[in-house]
C-alpha cells in the first residue's frame, strides 16, 4: 500500500471539499458579514509532541502556543479560543487541574478568552486548539520582493538539541542543556512583535516545521530566490554539535519546533524594525536577502549551496 504524504492528503480533502485552487497559509481568513475573521486550529498529541520531563501544564501551554505562533507570523491578535480534549479514562484529577491552569495562564499571557470546547475519552491525551481573531488582511507567505532583507525572530537549533537531550539522553554544558530543554517545554512566540511590525513585513511565516521548510515555502510562493548569509544560532550550539559529531545545519535548519517566524522587509524599513525589536527586547536576526531566481541557497565562501526542505512533514517515510 502506498503511504500518502501530507500534501497529497490535503489536496484530496481540498478537492472533495470544493476548493480546487488551494494555497497553503498559516491561518484561514474569511468574511462574516462585514467582519473578516482569522482562524487557526492545531493538534497536540501526547505520543509525538510531549517529550519526557514535560509537565501536563506545559503541554497545555504548548498546545496553544502552536496557534499563537501562527497568529504572530500573520500579525494578528487572537481574541477567542476553543479547546477539544481527548483524555484517557485513568487520568487523575490532579492532572486535569494542572492542565486547566496551563490553559488559563496561557490565555492570560496572550490576552484572549477561552470560550469552551469538547471532551472525549481515548487512549492518550490529544489537545485540539482553535483560535479566532479579526483583521482587514494578513501577512502572507508570498510577497517577498527582490532586494528585501530576510529576518528571523530568534535563534534556531536549540529545540532540536533539547529533544536530543531529552529523548537520546545526550550530554552537554549545563547552561546549554537548561537553555535547550527550556526551548522545548516553554517556547515563546513573538506575538507583540508580529502585531506591531506587520505593516513593514512583505511576507512572513511560522517556522515550527523547520527553518528549511519555511524558507523554501516562502521563496516558492514569492517566486524568488532566498540567499542565506548567516546561520541564526549561537556559539554554544556549534559546540554542542561538535561534541556529538552532529552537523549543526541539521539542528538549525531541519529540527523544527522553534515557534519563531521568518519575515522579509524592504531595506527602507530595516532600521525601524531593528529599533522596534531592541525596544521590545526581541532578538531578531538578519540572515540573508531576496534576489532574482528560485530556491534557497546558503552562501559560504562565495559558493552557493542549495538548502533543501528537510524539515518536519507528517507521513514522510
Amino acid at each position: 500500500m502506498t503511504i500518502l504524504n501530507e500534501l497529497t492528503i490535503i489536496k484530496i480533502f481540498q478537492k472533495k471539499l470544493g476548493n480546487k485552487k488551494f494555497v497553503s497559509e498559516d491561518v484561514e481568513i474569511f468574511k462574516l458579514g462585514k467582519t473578516k475573521i482569522v482562524a487557526k486550529t492545531d493538534t497536540f498529541v501526547q505520543s509525538t509532541d510531549m517529550p519526557p520531563k514535560m509537565k501536563i501544564s506545559e503541554a497545555a501551554r504548548k498546545s496553544i502556543i502552536a496557534c499563537i505562533s501562527d497568529f504572530a507570523a500573520k500579525g494578528i491578535k487572537p481574541h477567542y479560543g476553543m479547546i477539544s480534549l481527548n483524555l484517557p479514562k485513568e487520568i487523575s484529577r490532579k492532572k486535569i487541574i494542572e492542565m486547566a491552569k496551563g490553559f488559563r495562564l496561557t490565555s492570560d499571557e496572550f490576552n484572549f478568552k477561552i470560550l469552551g470546547g469538547d471532551t472525549n475519552e481515548g487512549k492518550e491525551i490529544v489537545i485540539n486548539v482553535s483560535l479566532f481573531g479579526t483583521a482587514d488582511k494578513i501577512v502572507k507567505r508570498q510577497g517577498a520582493k527582490i532586494g528585501d532583507t530576510i529576518f528571523v525572530t530568534g535563534p534556531f537549533g536549540y529545540t532540536a538539541s533539547g529533544l536530543k537531550i531529552l529523548l537520546e539522553k545526550m550530554k552537554g554544558d549545563r547552561h546549554f542543556v537548561k537553555k535547550a530543554i527550556k526551548s522545548v517545554v516553554n517556547p515563546c512566540p513573538k506575538l507583540d512583535f508580529g502585531i506591531r511590525n506587520r505593516k513593514q513585513f512583505t511576507s512572513s511565516m511560522d517556522s515550527s516545521d523547520g527553518l528549511s521548510t519555511t524558507l523554501n515555502e516562502m521563496a516558492n510562493q514569492s517566486k524568488c530566490k532566498f540567499i542565506i548569509k548567516s546561520i541564526p544560532t549561537g556559539k554554544d550550539l556549534f559546540e554542542f554539535a561538535e561534541l556529538h559529531k552532529i552537523d549543526p545545519n541539521e539542528l538549525v535548519f531541519h529540527g523544527g519546533e522553534e515557534y519563531e517566524f521568518v519575515f522579509t522587509i524592504s531595506k527602507k524599513y530595516k532600521d525601524k524594525v531593528k529599533k522596534n525589536a531592541r525596544l521590545s527586547k526581541i532578538p531578531i536576526m538578519e540572515i540573508g536577502y531576496v534576489t532574482k531566481g528560485r530556491g534557497v541557497f546558503l552562501e559560504k565562501q562565495e559558493k552557493y549551496i542549495p538548502l533543501k526542505d528537510f524539515g518536519w512533514h507528517h507521513f514522510r517515510k
